[in-house]
């Protein structure tokens, strides 16, 4: 049995806490960083887009029994400044989806889908997608998609070459 004197540093360490002894230890331009929060997924998403809402909608709802792993990023929204989010600027964003992962590592298409299915419990569906025979498929479709998502929501008009006229950068 350790003395009571020990006792709190053993916790500590048992806990993975950080202890004024081993604190101590570093020298004294080291820096140690404790986050009990986890990193999120961001899932960059156009909310002018009604497709895309619906789908945002959707994975809200099938995370809502789990501690938030996603957050929703809306890139119409005025402040959105993508130095915040690894550097995708607002065009990129418009051109195809995009997922930064907890290790910030960018996703874009397909993949992009498969990292935001698997984090809100749609592993299977993300799997699927990414899978051989299924992977070419769903990349040309979401081509397609992406090409046309403007037009086919009502937003060709003001919209030009992927990138709303109307919004200022």
């Amino acid at each position: 049995m350790l003395p009571n004197a020990r006792m709190p540093v053993a916790l500590a360490l048992a806990r993975g806490l950080p202890t004024s002894a081993s604190c101590r230890s570093l020298s004294h331009n080291q820096h140690r960083t404790f986050s009990t929060e986890p990193r999120l997924v961001r899932v960059l998403y156009d909310g002018l887009c009604p497709i895309c809402v619906t789908e945002i909608r959707l994975l809200q709802y099938y995370q809502r029994s789990k501690p938030e792993k996603v957050t929703f990023v809306d890139i119409s929204l005025p402040d959105y400044e993508g130095a915040k989010y690894a550097g995708v600027s607002y065009d990129a964003a418009m051109d195809e989806m995009h997922v930064i992962d907890q290790r910030d590592q960018v996703h874009r298409g397909i993949p992009a889908f498969s990292v935001m299915y698997s984090a809100v419990g749609l592993g299977w569906l993300g799997h699927f997608m990414m899978c051989a025979p299924v992977r070419p498929l769903m990349d040309k479709c979401y081509a397609i998609f992406a090409r046309n998502r403007l037009k086919w929501t009502g937003r060709g008009n003001e919209c030009r070459t992927a990138s709303c006229a109307k919004k200022t950068r």
